[in-house]
């Protein structure tokens, strides 16, 4: 049924498509028997999971979380936890409110399974997103158990220069502490000009190690995560694990999207039409798996990674963990494989 009605969505652009479809989800889910039964329907098959950090134990009611860039307003959390996502990263949240890049700038390639994306960090900005994770937090206090893990994905405004780029990741990190249960520092994203210069190794440190300081004054600290891009090369990926070991980061993303279109299928003058932003999808497992397996190489296991990019199936979530991820991420397999990709994706698993 859903590739009927995805032959219709996709006739649209894909950004209104994304918020028509979640508005008409959140429509429906408050109305309580037609949530109830949305939530009945999309219920995961496999049970809890746990994610240990050594800042203590996050229970996930299963492996499958929804990547940053989905949801990046908290808009739409009820409505992604009745589709059965065991966490939901939100974000990526820069300081001040931001519009993004010039429309548009989301583009699918259904030959190849992508996305290609410059949406550039639009977003509502800190203060804005605490208030609604705030209302959610109430909304959601009598659950005291499996309740839906979130997580803050964190970034620097475009026009804050990159020296003081550690001052907007402080900003955001104080502002949504009380209202997430883990971070992602995101130096990795493609479209906001030079933002993946601060994957060196002297820049990270400053964004890492600042944060990992105010984290440790508060009474209970937050996981602290690092995302990278699949593009970085062996020796980077090298230094960025000796970073995470060395001021102890409590996991890592592998991976964001690519700037690399090798290998596609989709015609060159259509990618050329298209023009820059971050590939997703198909086109980007293989390499992240890579990333992924040097990771867990490297660390001998000690540094948790969440899988993301490429996971469409049951059997590509199973590699993922076979390669030693903890977690894993989807984004633009939910776009085309529909709102029943967790259950699929658990039944697998389990």
């Amino acid at each position: 049924m859903y590739i009927l009605l995805r032959s219709f969505l996709f006739l649209f652009s894909p950004e209104w498509v994304h918020y028509f479809s979640m508005n008409t989800l959140r429509a429906l889910c408050a109305v309580g028997f037609i949530r109830n039964t949305i939530c009945s329907f999309f219920k995961p098959a496999l049970h809890s999971t746990l994610f240990r950090t050594s800042h203590g134990t996050l229970e996930f009611k299963n492996p499958v979380g929804l990547g940053a860039g989905f949801d990046k307003n908290a808009r739409y959390l009820r409505e992604l936890e009745c589709l059965g996502f065991g966490f939901v990263e939100i974000g990526t949240v820069t300081p001040k409110p931001q519009s993004g890049n010039e429309k548009p700038r989301l583009f699918r390639l259904p030959a190849d399974k992508a996305l290609i994306n410059r949406m550039g960090f639009n977003n509502d900005g800190a203060d804005a997103i605490a208030q609604r994770l705030h209302a959610w937090q109430i909304q959601q206090a009598r659950h005291k158990t499996n309740r839906l893990i979130i997580g803050g994905n964190i970034g620097k405004n475009k026009s804050t220069p990159n020296e003081e780029a550690w001052k907007d990741y402080e900003i955001c990190f104080k502002k949504l502490f009380d209202y997430v249960d883990y971070f992602v520092v995101n130096v990795s994203s493609p479209n906001t000009p030079g933002l993946r210069a601060l994957q060196d190794k002297d820049s990270l440190r400053q964004i890492l190690s600042n944060l990992q300081n105010i984290n440790a004054s508060y009474k209970q600290s937050k996981p602290i995560l690092l995302k990278i891009a699949p593009d970085l090369t062996t020796g980077q990926v090298e230094d960025v694990i000796e970073l995470a070991m060395e001021i102890k980061l409590d996991g890592i993303v592998a991976t964001n999207t690519t700037i690399s279109r090798e290998k596609l299928k989709t015609p060159a003058h259509i990618l050329e039409k298209i023009g820059a932003g971050g590939l997703s999808g198909k086109p980007v497992k293989e390499r992240s798996t890579e990333v992924l397996r040097q990771i867990v190489s490297k660390t001998n296991g000690t540094v948790p990674v969440i899988a993301s990019g490429g996971i469409f199936t049951g059997i590509d979530a199973m590699e993922k963990m076979q390669a030693g991820a903890v977690l894993v991420q989807v984004w633009t397999s939910f776009i085309y494989e529909g709102p029943g990709i967790v259950k699929k994706i658990c039944k697998s698993l389990g």
